[in-house]
């Protein structure tokens, strides 16, 4: 197994940023955002604050377990999202999907 794990957003930037990084990294592609709010029910706890009530989607259900499996056993993980609003959001919704440990996680 990888020591570092780097979670991009797309497979294709995963394949190119794999070709230059050395075996002790692996990469991988979140597809984009991960968790949504849910579109059959209010998506908010009006009772707590307005607490977002946030769920994977089945789509993103085997990348975030796959996530979790390496971020498991790498000793960093590295989000590298892009450095945009919407890169942002996926980097946080990623580790907090995945439980990732913030002592080990940086966001690069």
């Amino acid at each position: 197994m990888a020591k570092n794990l780097v979670v991009v957003e797309s497979p294709a930037k995963a394949k190119t940023i794999n070709k230059y990084l050395g075996s002790d990294f692996f990469v991988t592609a979140s597809f984009g955002h991960v968790r949504d709010l849910p579109s059959s029910k209010t998506g908010i706890d009006v009772e707590n604050d307005f607490m977002p009530k946030y769920l994977v989607p089945a789509k993103s259900k085997k990348i975030v377990n796959q996530i979790k499996k390496e971020a498991g056993t790498s000793d960093n993980v590295y989000l590298a999202t892009d450095p945009d609003r919407e890169g942002e959001a996926i980097a946080w919704h990623v580790a907090e999907a995945c439980g990732l440990k913030a002592e080990k996680t940086k966001r690069i």
